[in-house]
């Protein structure tokens, strides 16, 4: 279908970003086919309701997943396992941009952690150049789909053991037209709010019930030295505790003295 918004002219960017704005989207992708440029797919993306990058490729080769009948697929909503295979998403600049595209397309809302069951499909994106007729090489882009099931190790490991099935949808494609934000607006782009750093707080953690929990470091106290508020009841009882030391000391004291003075009569046959 031939579209009127042609995304590489101003009046198409103009209407992308309206478009974009009035959906409340960050992220769009259009597709056409015409003579010049068939099997056409631009995508993109907008900050600050302005159209931050686009890349616009060609489809070369396109298995969907009607393509593969009676095997499993992913889960609705579940989120990939993205892996980019080649030396060309580090060389080439235009792949590094394009590979960070394509994680913000794929990988769905953020989220602060994931339960390892929950991952069921794996999406593998191998650069390699290639060369038709003698002419320049270029990069093509293999995309496949595999759909993971998670296995006990046969080995005895604790991590499970990954089994992939190609499930779809599987496309070849190559980049025909990039138009990239400046380094001065990407570096503006990439700056993280303020507001939106969280400092990490001393002593303080968060329970399964959200429920804040602090830790207080104190000196060690000398809690025998330490002179509380008693009762009536304790001072009487502390009264008569004494007291009774005091006449059990007296007896000893006195069943000594007593036993010295029959010693003293039994050698020297008089009393002291």
């Amino acid at each position: 279908k031939n579209n009127v918004i042609v995304p590489f002219d101003d009046a198409g960017q103009q209407s992308l970003e309206f478009l974009t704005t009035k959906n409340d989207a960050t992220l769009f992708a259009l597709a056409s086919h015409n003579k010049k440029r068939p099997n056409n797919l631009v995508m993109g993306r907008t900050f600050d309701r302005r159209i931050l990058d686009m890349v616009e490729i060609g489809i070369l080769q396109y298995r969907s997943v009607n393509d593969f009948p009676g095997l499993p697929k992913k889960r609705l909503g579940s989120k990939p396992l993205l892996q980019f295979v080649g030396d060309l998403w580090v060389s080439d600049v235009n792949l590094k941009r394009l590979q960070n595209l394509l994680v913000d397309f794929y990988r769905g809302d953020p989220v602060d952690s994931l339960v390892l069951s929950g991952l069921d499909h794996v999406m593998v994106f191998t650069a390699a150049e290639t060369s038709v007729g003698g002419q320049e090489a270029y990069p093509i882009i293999h995309q496949r789909t595999y759909y993971m099931k998670l296995k006990k190790d046969p080995q005895g490991g604790k991590a499970p053991v990954p089994y992939l099935t190609p499930s779809g949808p599987d496309m070849d494609f190559k980049i025909r037209r990039t138009q990239f934000a400046s380094p001065d607006l990407w570096k503006m782009v990439m700056k993280q709010p303020a507001g939106t750093k969280t400092k990490k707080k001393k002593n303080r953690t968060t329970n399964v019930f959200g429920e804040t929990i602090g830790r207080l470091h104190l000196e060690k106290q000398d809690i025998d030295k330490r002179q509380g508020k008693k009762s009536k009841a304790l001072r009487l009882a502390d009264k008569l505790e004494k007291e009774e030391e005091v006449a059990a000391i007296e007896d000893e004291l006195g069943r000594e003295e007593q036993e010295t003075k029959n010693e003293f009569k039994q050698t020297y046959g008089f009393e002291a």
